[in-house]
């Protein structure tokens, strides 16, 4: 069960508290089952936190603490809609006629069949881009898609412009930050890579075997980071690197960037291509060589540009707007 706050890392956990703060400034009640030690504007009900589930025994007892805490939620609360972001949701879904919104924040193909195969009168799912939506089975029940935000204002600061890249996000295979190491060391560009290793077995394996090797003095590691820092970290940088490997449903920092005035050079993947403007906001790469040459390019693009897509954009105002016109019409329904 992951740890929400307003400091949260993953995308999911920022999404969910966003959506807490803005139910709570429009006077409603936010009822949020969360870890333990979780930061939230309304009402938190805890669920022993976990740093890691690295066994089907492991699963069974989160997935059996989090059906519970969902369980006392529902008996302490009145509640008009129940919204769920959790990867694995259907092990704790409650038998309830209450109006359900399940945001898929994956690509569709790491859920189980299932999910899409869901036939609940009052239960829609959510994607959260086009590619996303065209991704999900046919016949799957689908609500209106509802695009990612971010707070807009936390990466409007000033500092000085650097001639280095940034990669950020959890170090993984997927993400492919090793990719990104390379193609700034083809291109003669610091590096500075931040995020958490999370104690998975296949992800201390892959920073020991794909990222260590690749760091020297210019390209280095600095570890999990803040958002105070990471705003600083973007708005300093030349450019941010995203050569994830998965198909990206969407990418939180690829719109910090573009608020910060950061062009973003992203692998064609997922709905990278929809949030980033080829040769206006960055550049759309194929491989590790095309990186390393949008690096040299990134400099001829206009921060301003990118600040001006990400107002319009992928502002949380947006977001979180539609999702509580989402919450009133299915109350109403």
């Amino acid at each position: 069960m992951a740890l929400i706050s307003p400091d949260a890392a993953g995308g999911a956990e920022q999404v969910l508290g966003m959506l807490d703060r803005a139910l709570t400034r429009a006077g409603h009640h936010s009822v949020v089952v969360a870890a333990e030690g979780s930061v939230v504007a309304g009402t938190l009900v805890e669920v022993r936190r976990r740093e890691a589930a690295n066994s089907y025994a492991d699963w069974a007892e989160a997935h059996d603490a989090q059906r519970a805490a969902v369980a006392r939620a529902l008996a302490s609360h009145p509640v008009d809609v129940l919204h769920f972001h959790g990867f694995d949701f259907l092990n704790y879904l409650p038998d309830t006629d209450l109006p359900t919104l399940v945001t898929l924040h994956l690509p569709p193909g790491w859920y189980p069949p299932e999910v899409f195969a869901l036939r609940r009168r009052n239960l829609q799912l959510h994607c959260v881009s086009r590619s996303q939506h065209r991704a999900c089975p046919a016949g799957a029940p689908l609500g209106p898609d509802i695009e990612n935000g971010i707070p807009l204002e936390r990466f409007a600061v000033e500092v000085p412009r650097g001639d280095h890249a940034v990669a950020l996000g959890r170090i993984c295979p997927e993400k492919g930050f090793d990719r990104a190491l390379e193609a700034a060391h083809h291109a003669g560009c610091g590096l500075r890579l931040a995020g958490r290793v999370f104690p998975y077995d296949a992800h201390l394996e892959y920073f020991r075997q794909a990222i260590a090797p690749r760091l020297d003095e210019q390209r280095r590691y600095v570890g999990p980071i803040g958002p105070e820092r990471k705003a600083r970290l973007l708005a300093a940088a030349r450019c941010l690197l995203v050569p994830s490997l998965a198909p990206e449903t969407s990418s939180l920092v690829a719109m910090e960037a573009l608020a910060a005035g950061t062009p973003v050079i992203a692998f064609r993947t997922g709905a990278l291509p929809e949030i980033v403007e080829h040769g206006v906001t960055g550049f759309v790469v194929e491989d590790v060589a095309s990186m390393a040459d949008a690096i040299g390019e990134v400099g001829n693009l206009d921060p301003a540009a990118c600040r001006r897509a990400a107002r319009a954009r992928f502002s949380m105002s947006r977001m979180t707007g539609r999702y509580l016109a989402r919450y009133r019409e299915l109350a109403a329904a």
